[in-house]
């Protein structure tokens, strides 16, 4: 069966050396009815995209909904370092995961425990490495592909040069005593990059620090005055945000600077290991910490928001009544979740990629994707009043 690749920049042709790609030069405003013509031309039944915000993506999945074209999402598992996500449209709020509870038990039923183990590793900085030369191929490449709409939210340069400053200064550290067993009660944030896709569409918030706002605001008003907020960064951040600044200022204004603690660089399990709760948006660190048997409150639309899984109630209550986590159905969503919209494999590892482009292509070819549910197939979570369940969200215009 014939495949066709579409390379927007020069960071998509350096990363697919194949011939035969087309290179799309033309404008966005053209690519709606260039993509509709290259889908009645080859007469494509599915298309398959690396994240499904990306404009481009957005703009094909349309096309292909009117068109009766299946559509693929592709993004790092999560239960990674070594599975890939595969779903049927998209994911966060496109996803048509289950969150009934029932229906992750159904699924359950009919498939076998996943194999944790890992089998397919990759280093942190394989990830950044690729990371950074992707998006600076696609920034210097331009002359190639001088109208490519890149929608990032900085500049390449503004974004990958400050790595540099922030590999020669002194970095936040956890502090010793929040891993002492019983020293420091404290509550876990774990903060996302502001540049991601799933906080501009999966998430009420235009920008993290009114996330931080939110949190730090409730902390102060109703958890115990012996408790303490930990805020780490995320690992790939550029520091453009100084988002310790803006905690402490946060804090300050809130009256318990002293209990709030950022820090750029610590060790996520041993500190989940410890924490009384963790805050997340829609960050995979908030299946790490389901899997601790951590409560766990989602301010977003994320996969693991499930009743009996993460804190359903308001964030207020969560400081003092967190629900904890079912086990038994912890035990249950992995096994669904691993069977149904993940993938063994690895972007960087090439055994892994081999493993996880076989059963892509295997999925797809048997319309498989989502798959054993799809006699339970929800709407996808777009279309819920329940798409962000606390907050009241709108993304019209964020592209």
């Amino acid at each position: 069966m014939p495949t066709h690749r579409v390379n927007f920049s020069f960071g998509d042709q350096l990363y697919w050396l194949k011939r035969g790609a087309i290179n799309y030069r033309g404008s966005f405003k053209r690519w709606a009815s260039f993509v509709e013509a290259l889908i009645q031309r080859e007469d494509i039944t599915d298309i398959v995209y690396y994240a499904d915000q990306l404009p481009y993506h957005c703009v094909a999945r349309d096309i292909a909904r009117r068109l009766g074209v299946r559509c693929h999402a592709m993004e790092f598992g999560y239960l990674r370092p070594d599975w890939i996500t595969l779903e049927r449209d998209g994911m966060g709020r496109l996803s048509h995961f289950p969150d009934d509870p029932e229906a992750i038990r159904a699924i359950a039923r009919q498939v076998p425990e996943p194999d944790m183990h890992v089998l397919y590793p990759h280093t942190f900085g394989q990830e950044a490495f690729n990371e950074v030369v992707y998006n600076l191929a696609a920034f210097f490449g331009r002359p190639f592909f001088p109208l490519y709409r890149a929608d990032k939210y900085y500049n390449a340069l503004v974004d990958y040069l400050p790595w540099v400053v922030r590999a020669l200064h002194r970095k936040a550290l956890t502090p010793p005593e929040l891993l002492e067993k019983g020293h420091v009660p404290f509550y876990i944030v774990a903060l996302q990059l502001q540049s991601d896709y799933q906080i501009r569409a999966n998430s009420p918030y235009a920008h993290l620090s009114d996330m931080l706002e939110e949190v730090i605001g409730s902390f102060a008003a109703h958890a115990t005055s012996e408790s303490f907020l930990v805020v780490k960064q995320h690992p790939l951040d550029n520091g453009l945000e100084r988002w310790g600044k803006r905690v402490r200022r946060i804090a300050r204004q809130h009256g318990v600077e002293k209990r709030v603690i950022f820090i750029e660089q610590g060790n996520l399990v041993a500190l989940l290991k410890r924490a009384l709760g963790a805050v997340v948006v829609n960050s995979t660190v908030g299946l790490h910490s389901l899997r601790a048997h951590v409560p766990t409150i989602a301010l977003g639309c994320a996969v693991f928001d499930v009743p009996g899984l993460t804190h359903q109630a308001t964030l207020d209550s969560f400081w003092t009544d967190p629900e904890p986590v079912d086990e038994a159905l912890l035990k249950k969503f992995l096994a669904a979740l691993a069977a149904t919209i993940q993938v063994k494999g690895n972007f960087y590892h090439q055994e892994g990629r081999e493993v996880a482009i076989e059963e892509i292509v295997r999925r797809i070819l048997a319309n498989g994707v989502n798959a054993p549910g799809a006699f339970i197939d929800p709407p996808p979570r777009w279309s819920s009043p329940k798409a962000f369940p606390r907050h009241i969200g709108n993304t019209a215009g964020t592209y």
